[in-house]
């Protein structure tokens, strides 16, 4: 009898998927229109224009920004236009909702990022626990992007996975 110690996990055929990886690293501020509204509450034309020109946009440059209005008013669609047309040449990118919306955009876009024919015919391990906290969200959307090509989908750790989905 052998007394050597043999990592099963390690030369086993899985491939382990940390969605950490994908996690948004950059910066996420806020671009609220309230300050920009005549009482903060209504959007006069000319004054909202004239505000925006003498704005100082390069403080969002490289963030990605969340448009939002936290006053209690009516804003016309155009008003947000005209927001994204002096964001988009600074910003890396804008959307359209509070910080949690922008962040589930961006990690969103990094899982687009994956190659998933990277993954064919593999078996695929998605790392259930970390440091940082991943949104049942992410775990649906890898989910989405590996099925057509992975072998089979698990999630946990390689010691220990809990089965997901298996081509038959």
């Amino acid at each position: 009898m052998s007394d050597t110690i043999i990592n099963k996990v390690a030369l086993s055929p899985l491939l382990s998927l940390d969605l950490e990886e994908y996690y948004p690293k950059e910066s996420i501020v806020i671009f609220d229109l309230k300050p920009h509204l005549f009482m903060e509450l209504i959007l006069k034309e000319k004054e909202f224009r004239a505000a925006l020109q003498s704005y100082d946009w390069l403080q969002y440059q490289g963030k990605i920004v969340a448009v939002t209005c936290s006053a209690d008013a009516i804003i016309p669609v155009w008003a947000y236009m005209l927001v994204a047309s002096f964001l988009q040449p600074v910003a890396k990118d804008l959307v359209f909702g509070d910080e949690k919306v922008a962040f589930q955009q961006q990690f969103l876009k990094n899982i687009d990022s994956i190659n998933a024919s990277e993954f064919a015919d593999k078996r695929v391990v998605v790392k259930g626990c970390g440091d940082l906290p991943i949104g049942e969200f992410a775990y649906m959307e890898i989910t989405k992007k590996l099925r057509p090509f992975a072998k089979s989908i698990m999630y946990g750790e390689p010691c220990s996975t809990v089965p997901i989905y298996k081509n038959k």
